[in-house]
């Protein structure tokens, strides 16, 4: 399978202020921003502070950008891709209180204000409703990374056990290099209003606390996954995707916020975190042969969407007052480093294991059966013998090929006792019927009358119960193991 590279795509956004400060301009022409900061006349005449900055961005949104804007131009060609099969990531990135809850998550007081979150859900489900010639399954999971410690949003002992007492989610790799999240679940979403819910449920269960840059202030990273599998009916092909909506946590000078307490301790773990995805960034950036993943929880999660298969976009978020400057400053250079990864695109398709042990079972069943009849095994057991599930099974064989007007119509059974019993059954019917049953009556007794074994057919069909068996035993290993390496 072919794969496309593409680089990360930035979006910058400009929060709203009453304080907006002339410094910070956008040039809409060039879909860049330009910030300018005098000199400080106290460090004397030698001076080499660097005074104009320009920062290119695939677009920049201002103040008076819709959140409806928001997710068309951000996000709605990552989650077509993602309906496509293609893996998709989109990310906020800012300095606390920059608005980056409110791009991905929105705002609660008006319906105008959802997210990219709800609206991605929105969108997912409509597409989903148009695409008949699909199945679909989407499943729903809520990651929250605390401190350096991963907890599901959506465990239901939110309720009844302090943040200590909850499962940690752990992280396991497989042979392959791809993470897995244990106690982390997937939770199945058949319609909008049921994932709606379980974002509600998770978004209840933030980690949520006042501090001076902001009245509610996320304190931790939080990764909303929605899990999008499709296949058409008559295959064993699935497509699987996934779509990573992620909230992190703002970055905050604690020298200039002066917080204490536990609020001090969040601000470290904040910041160290961020630390170690600026060192990823640079690592992919200068196409380094180590890039370090592991260092945190939350780099290793993003490893798909940071130079893996994944299309991804960061919206980086900006504050336009004169205070705020420098974090714009610092967010902006971040974005630039961003935009230079490149990322490998190519769809998930895989075939379905579960799937494919079914059909070569029944396949193996039908071989048996076609076998036992061309060996003419099968006349020791008369039509007594046969079970309940066995005489509807041979009813539901004779309707349907009563009812199939097609010249070619067969009608197998297997073996003789059932051949004589839809035999009975046909006979039954042209009794009843007229001669509705007539070509039936014949077909069964052709079926009944070979009397001459084919040898070479014999040694054909046991080879072809050899391979098929030899097939299932393979899947059903692949899925032992896949079972015992950990959930995701």
């Amino acid at each position: 399978m072919t794969k496309a590279a593409t680089h990360i795509e930035v979006f910058g956004r400009v929060r709203p202020s009453k304080r907006s400060s002339a410094q910070l301009q956008i040039n809409y022409a060039d879909h860049a921003i330009s910030l300018h900061i005098p000199r400080d006349a106290s460090q004397g005449m030698v001076n080499n502070q660097r005074e104009h900055w320009n920062f290119p961005f695939t677009r920049v949104l201002d103040e008076t950008t819709t959140q409806d804007a928001v997710f068309e131009t951000i996000a709605q060609p990552v989650v077509d891709s993602v309906l496509q099969g293609y893996n998709g990531t989109i990310f906020a990135y800012g300095q606390t209180g920059s608005g980056k809850t409110f791009t991905i998550t929105g705002g609660a007081e008006r319906y105008a204000d959802r997210g990219i979150i709800p609206r991605a859900i929105s969108y997912i489900f409509g597409k989903v409703a148009q695409q008949a010639e699909f199945n679909y399954e989407v499943r729903i999971s809520y990651l929250e990374i605390y401190n350096e410690a991963g907890y599901d949003l959506l465990d239901p002992s939110h309720e009844t056990k302090g943040l200590e007492d909850l499962p940690k989610v752990s992280l396991l790799e497989d042979d392959d290099g791809k993470i897995h999240l244990r106690n982390l679940k997937e939770w199945n979403a058949a319609s909008e209003e049921e994932a709606l819910n379980l974002l509600f449920v998770g978004d209840t269960n933030r980690m949520i606390s006042e501090t001076p840059m902001n009245m509610a202030s996320s304190r931790s990273h939080c990764v909303f996954t929605i899990a999008v599998d499709a296949r058409r009916p008559d295959s064993d092909v699935v497509r699987r995707s996934k779509l990573y909506l992620v909230d992190l946590a703002g970055s905050e000078r604690i020298k200039k916020t002066g917080i204490e307490g536990s609020g001090l301790k969040e601000a470290k773990y904040i910041n160290l975190s961020l630390h170690y995805l600026e060192q990823v960034i640079i690592a992919l950036q200068e196409k380094q042969k180590f890039v370090p993943y592991r260092n945190s929880m939350m780099t290793s999660v993003l490893r798909e969407g940071l130079g893996g298969n994944c299309r991804t976009v960061m919206v980086a978020t900006m504050s336009p007052e004169e205070g705020q400057l420098d974090e714009s400053i610092s967010t902006c250079r971040f974005a630039q480093r961003v935009a230079l990864i490149s990322n490998r695109l190519e769809v998930n398709e895989e075939v379905d294991p579960k799937l494919l042990i079914t059909r070569l079972k029944a396949q193996v069943r039908e071989l048996k059966e076609e076998l036992q009849l061309l060996r003419g095994e099968g006349y020791e057991r008369s039509m007594s013998a046969l079970s309940e599930e066995e005489r509807e099974r041979c009813a539901q064989l004779v309707r349907e090929y009563v009812a199939n007007n097609a010249e070619d119509a067969t009608l197998s059974p297997g073996e003789l006792a059932k051949v004589q019993y839809c035999f009975q059954l046909l006979r039954k019917q042209a009794c009843n019927g007229g001669a509705s049953g007539g070509g039936g009556r014949t077909h069964a007794g052709e079926a009944g009358s070979s009397g001459v074994v084919d040898s070479e057919e014999v040694n054909r069909l046991r080879m072809q119960l050899q391979q098929r068996d030899h097939e299932i035993s393979i899947l059903v290993s692949m899925l032992n193991k896949g079972s015992n390496g950990g959930a995701a």
